[in-house]
This record gives C-alpha cells, sequence and structure tokens, in this order.
C-alpha cells in the first residue's frame, strides 16, 4: 500500500491527517507485512480517522464493522436471505418436479447469501481497509471468532465453505477501553496507544483542515481543547468537535474566543447536562477561556 516511511508520511499528510513518526512508522509496516493494528485511547481522540485516512490516502475503501454489545456472526460475516431462498424454491416448484439436493445445495451458494463487512472484505477485488471500531464492546467469544481473519485472512462459513481472501485487507481495530482486549487478539496485531493530541498537534491540524483562518486562533482553540480536556467533563471534547468550532467561527466571522461567547459555544462543547451546567458555573468558562490563552501563549513562544 505504500512504498516507504516518507511514501506513507507524505500520502497521510495530503489527506490532512496529521500523525506523529511512530504512528506513520506503524500504519508502514503493518500494511507492508500484513499485520492488524490495535488502537487504543480515549474517544474522540483520532483513531477511527486514521483508519479512513489511510484508506484515503491508498484510493481504496473502508469495511468498518463497528461493533456493540451482543453482536453476532450474522452481524460480522452475513446470513443467507431467507425472503429470496423461498422466493427461489416458490419459482422451482412452478416448473414441475424438484430435484431437491439439487435445489437444496443451489439456495446456499454466494448468489443467497448477504455479505457483512468481514466478508466484503475478503472478497474485495483490491486491498482495501478492514475498520473493527471499537473491539472492546464485543465478547470473547466474538473476539476468537475474529482471529480466523486476523492470522490467516480466512472466514469458515457454515454451508457455503471456505471463504479466502482475494486481497489481504489492512486490518485496524479500535477501541475505547471499556473492557481489556484478550491476549490472543493483542499478539497478532501491532498496538499503538492513541492519545488527544496536544496543543501544537491541534493547532497543526486545524490549519490544515482550516487555512483560510489566523494561526492565532488556531493556538487559541487548541489551547481551549487542552484546558476543557483537563476540567475533567463528562465528555471531553474531541479531534472533530473542535474542528465544527472552528467551523462555526468561521460562519460567524470570528477570529478569538471570549469569555462573552459562552453561550453561543456551549452548545458545540457541552454534551451533557453535567457538563453545561459545570460550565455555567461562575467564572468557569471565564477561566477555562484564561487558561485558553495561557496555553496559547506558549505555542506561540521560542
Amino acid at each position: 500500500m505504500f512504498l516507504s516511511f516518507q511514501d506513507a508520511q507524505a500520502r497521510l499528510m495530503q489527506t490532512g491527517y496529521i500523525a506523529d513518526p511512530i504512528t506513520v512508522m506503524t500504519v508502514y509496516l503493518g500494511s507492508t507485512l500484513k499485520r492488524p493494528i490495535l488502537l487504543e485511547g480515549p474517544p474522540g481522540s483520532g483513531k477511527t480517522e486514521l483508519a479512513y485516512a489511510v484508506a484515503k490516502a491508498c484510493n481504496t475503501e473502508v469495511q468498518r464493522l463497528q461493533c456493540f454489545e451482543g453482536i453476532n456472526d450474522e452481524k460480522a460475516i452475513g446470513k443467507f436471505d431467507e425472503a429470496l431462498q423461498k422466493l427461489a424454491v416458490e419459482l422451482h416448484s412452478k416448473t414441475g418436479q424438484i430435484d431437491w439436493e439439487s435445489l437444496k445445495e443451489e439456495l446456499h451458494r454466494f448468489d443467497f447469501f448477504t455479505a457483512g463487512p468481514l466478508l466484503r472484505a475478503l472478497q474485495s477485488p483490491k486491498a482495501c481497509v478492514l475498520l473493527i471500531d471499537e473491539v472492546d464492546k464485543v465478547d470473547q467469544q466474538f473476539e476468537a471468532m475474529l482471529l480466523e481473519v486476523l492470522s490467516i485472512f480466512q472466514l469458515s462459513i457454515p454451508k457455503l465453505g471456505t471463504v479466502r481472501a482475494q486481497n489481504i485487507p489492512f486490518v485496524i481495530l479500535t477501541s475505547n477501553e471499556e473492557r481489556r482486549i484478550g491476549d490472543p487478539l493483542r499478539r497478532r496485531s501491532f498496538y499503538l496507544r492513541i492519545e488527544h493530541p496536544t496543543p501544537e498537534r491541534e493547532a497543526r491540524i486545524l490549519e490544515v483542515r482550516m487555512p483560510n483562518q489566523k494561526p492565532e486562533l488556531h493556538h487559541s482553540m487548541a489551547g481551549l481543547a487542552k484546558a476543557l480536556r483537563g476540567w475533567s467533563l463528562e465528555k471531553p471534547p474531541s479531534i472533530s468537535e473542535m474542528l465544527d468550532l472552528a467551523q462555526a467561527l468561521e460562519v460567524l466571522g470570528k477570529q478569538e474566543i471570549t469569555a462573552e461567547m459562552r453561550d453561543i459555544l456551549l452548545p458545540l462543547l457541552a454534551k451533557t447536562e453535567g457538563d453545561r451546567r459545570k460550565l455555567l458555573l461562575r467564572d468557569g468558562w471565564a477561566s477555562l477561556v484564561h487558561d485558553a490563552q495561557q496555553y496559547s501563549q506558549e505555542l506561540t513562544e521560542p
């Protein structure tokens, strides 16, 4: 997928994803050695976005398996379309005598199977990015099923048989650490810890994504993000939410963040009632803006 570390760095940069050298190197090695990458870190730190950036950089698609509590193999691999099978039986019954053995074999072919993201990734005509998002929400039994895909890039499907990858996908797994991922899955993956960006990196992200705004505003927003994430909020702002804020400020024609803008910006930054009340405390927002200005000054100091 990538020719070299430098190629990976340049192409990821072109997508607007600002990655540190360790992340770029891990992506390059993972794609070259056909090894999955497990990304762990807080929600909103850019884990999922990395998968889409890699796909964009390589001009390929993402097959995304969104995990949730209670997910089963059908959601991940796919299932037979019973309505289509029933229709086929009805059509055959109208033609006269039915060869049931032949019909049974026909009904359990791929023509009657609706593929899920895991199977679509293995059947992709060119190497894609397989994103297994929030894998920490699944149980150990589901984890065990994933090992076949991550180890030998194949799926054993009842009544269909074994399906091997036409092209080996680049696999990225993400975890918000709601529970500890099992060791068998960890052994098969390269591991990256993804934290919220430093103010320097966040300012750089804002600069790349919002090039029409002044650098001073980017520094101020990066400082505000750091201040908010240090305030023990129930839902600290993600990178994407800070980009939403930057777009809102551009629409409003604002070039700075002030204490008087609290009520305008609160709906963009407080995503729970508890956080909203905390930011409405007397001098709460004003102190955040003050801290943001202090962090912003640190970015501009030589």
